[in-house]
């Protein structure tokens, strides 16, 4: 009765450090990293928002949370400085995007 009891306890442990490996650590990893990010913004920066919008940081309120960001010419929204995913870079969302359009199509993967 007692290895029973050690046996479902040491499974239940192993399943909880598993859960913790593979979901929540990334989360937390990935929410600090998107936190440093948002903390080191600063005006001119190009940014992408969570809704997928791409503009230009015209200020940020920090004591509010919110950015103002130009998302077109003489346009300018309120974003939350935590809705915003990343900074906008060109050629990583060209990569990005030819690398999932290659996969869809079967093409193999190279290597750099």
């Amino acid at each position: 009765m007692g290895s029973e009891f050690l046996l479902v306890a040491f499974l239940m442990l192993a399943g909880m450090g598993v859960y913790w490996t593979m979901v929540l650590f990334p989360r937390q990893r990935d929410f600090k990293r998107r936190q440093e990010m948002a903390r080191s913004l600063a005006e001119g920066d190009e940014v992408i928002t969570g809704g997928g919008l791409i503009g230009r940081v015209k200020r940020i309120d920090s004591a509010q949370g919110v950015a103002y960001v130009e998302i077109a010419e003489g346009l300018e929204v309120r974003v939350l400085t935590a809705a915003m995913i990343d900074r906008y870079d060109p050629d990583v969302i060209a990569r990005n995007s030819n690398q999932v359009h290659d996969e869809q199509q079967g093409v193999p993967q190279q290597t750099p």
